[in-house]
């Protein structure tokens, strides 16, 4: 039995959270007695394609022409059928959510979402997934014959073995593209961190008291190689682009490192964070919510502190 893996390309190389996707997937196969494939769209050499048997995939199966979510859906639907996989694994995000979510509806197959260990296959197939923005976990049973889940982001460190994946190259002209959808257009950002790629993040609230003042959070993200992001409020009053809009109804973010500066600490801002490994507070309010949730705090003038942080990252 195969394990197929949707991997993500950015910038010509997998992405991390892919990265941890076929760390998982490989990890899966191992129960089950399979191999781990993997499924890349995107712009990557072959090379690059390849490190994926460095996170545990014997095999990638690419797509080098980027077309839209319903041509990437149906691809996925064929290869599943072509190689006979039963499990299909991703790492939670927008793109993966509507890809996988078309597959597993064309499959009739069961499909659950922010998975945060690996299956427990003892007695059938069941997974401990988060709901609730992080504040409950429930286990869920798939029964169908084709498995789709996705995992939450940093629930699985990456490991290397060192390996080499072979790479099979697959044209979607020929295996996707239905007629109900057309790319019109692209847009990437560019010269910048991506926000959910990122490792660490330096985020800002309402009290930077405005965009004519977000100056030093970007030397700081600067000095630390970091991802900005703002609060929703932020966002709302057109201090920062919406992009960079972390919460309940924007960016989630999972990074190592994940810094709020003047940020009180909403449930719904809450939501989209809880997932960071280390999470820093600076707030002049002793009595912020943020605190609650914080790994280190820091109560002071976010306009003292900064330049204090960036020049000591900067030393170092």
């Amino acid at each position: 039995m195969s394990v197929l893996i949707f991997v993500e390309l950015g910038e010509g190389s997998i992405k991390k959270n892919s990265r941890e996707a076929i760390v998982y997937g490989s990890k899966v196969a191992a129960q089950v007695g399979g191999t781990a494939i993997a499924l890349a769209i995107g712009e990557a050499s072959e090379s690059e394609l390849a490190k994926a048997g460095n996170y545990g995939a014997s095999k990638v199966i690419y797509v080098k022409k980027e077309e839209n979510i319903m041509a990437y859906a149906k691809v996925l639907k064929d290869v599943i059928q072509s190689t006979g996989s039963k499990i299909v694994v991703a790492s939670k995000s927008s793109l993966s959510d509507a890809v996988l979510a078309r597959a597993a509806g064309a499959l009739n197959a069961g499909f659950v979402a922010n998975a945060v260990e690996l299956p427990d296959t003892s007695s059938g197939f069941v997974v401990n997934r988060s709901i609730f923005s992080g504040k409950a976990f429930a286990k869920t049973s798939i029964s169908s014959e084709v498995k789709f889940l996705t995992i939450k982001k940093n629930i699985i460190a990456v490991e290397e073995s060192g390996s080499s994946a072979s790479v099979e190259n697959l044209d979607i002209a020929t295996a996707a593209e239905d007629g109900s959808a057309k790319t019109i257009a692209v847009e990437k950002a560019s010269g910048t961190v991506s926000l959910p790629e990122a490792d660490i993040v330096v985020s800002g609230g309402r009290g930077m008291k405005g965009p004519e003042h977000w100056q030093p959070l970007l030397d700081l993200a600067d000095a630390l190689g970091a991802a900005t992001a703002c609060s929703k409020p932020v966002s709302d009053l057109d201090w920062r682009p919406h992009h960079e809009h972390v919460g309940q109804t924007g960016v989630k973010v999972a990074p190592n490192l994940y810094i709020a500066c003047g940020i009180s600490g909403a449930i719904q801002h809450l939501a989209g964070v809880n997932s960071s490994k280390v999470i820093v507070v600076i707030n002049k309010d002793p009595e912020a919510p943020f605190f609650k949730a914080a790994d280190y705090g820091i109560v002071g003038d976010v306009f003292e502190v900064l330049p204090k942080l960036t020049a000591a990252v900067k030393a170092l």
